[in-house]
């Protein structure tokens, strides 16, 4: 079957004009001629265009690929062009990460490289939670004044944080171990210490912004799930140490 130039340009995408061109270089010759001379495209010469077209995509000259397709069988331009596909999908994706850490960074205030991130957080991601914080507080003054002070935080800041959260979560723990209650005064005070951390931080914490977060870490399970890992039963101690702190003192 014959195909005319005009329906093999709108077929492959590509103009005439293309097609004029790899013939006049030889790239892409038609097999027949009709009496008058007009290109005739055959099923072999669509084949070879679509061979053109993937390794056009793939980003290689015209020179290179005729030099290709004319030194290789068929079969190995399928298992070149899908190897090569499958490199370009893996330098794609890293690009599509490092554009969405980028845009991630920016809302959340974590400008640290992945790397970095990886060392300070660990598995934890804050930008999954950033849209939720965003839609809850996002016209606040702290949610403001948080962003403001975090994205100015180098690596070493979030390890001195990561430090300082990690001895707390201990003490809090022995507390627990210890058998007193979280309305005791020990209890009380790594409860104060928790709300002057925060307020340390990230944005000043009052005593009724913070028995606000102790209620969200027993009602979201996420939060719940940070500090069982910690130690169980750690959430609801806490927020009743919190509770008990803020009638204590405020």
């Amino acid at each position: 079957m014959g195909y005319a130039v005009s329906r093999v340009a709108a077929l492959a995408g590509v103009t005439v004009r293309t097609l004029h061109h790899y013939d006049d270089i030889g790239l892409l010759v038609p097999g027949e001629r009709t009496s008058a001379g007009y290109r005739v495209y055959t099923d072999a010469d669509l084949e070879r265009l679509q061979q053109i077209r993937f390794y056009r995509e793939l980003g290689f000259g015209l020179d290179e690929i005729a030099v290709l397709l004319d030194t290789a069988d068929p079969r190995e331009h399928f298992r070149r062009q899908h190897r090569l596909l499958l490199e370009r999908i893996t330098k794609l994706t890293e690009m599509a990460t490092a554009i969405e850490f980028a845009m991630e960074a920016q809302k959340v205030g974590v400008n640290l490289t992945p790397e970095e991130r990886f060392e300070v957080f660990g598995d934890f991601e804050p930008e999954r939670y950033a849209d939720e914080a965003e839609e809850r507080w996002g016209g606040t003054d702290a949610y403001a004044e948080s962003h403001r002070r975090t994205s100015r935080y180098s690596k070493d800041d979030w390890l001195r944080f990561r430090t300082e959260s990690e001895d707390w979560g201990r003490r809090l723990a022995a507390v627990m171990d210890s058998g007193q209650p979280a309305e005791g005064q020990a209890a009380m005070d790594l409860a104060e210490e928790h709300r002057q951390q925060i307020s340390q931080w990230f944005y000043e914490c009052s005593y009724e912004l913070h028995t606000g977060l102790a209620d969200m870490y027993v009602a979201d399970p996420r939060f719940t799930a940070f500090y069982e890992k910690l130690k169980p039963g750690m959430a609801q101690f806490l927020n009743e140490a919190i509770h008990a702190n803020a009638v204590a003192r405020s």
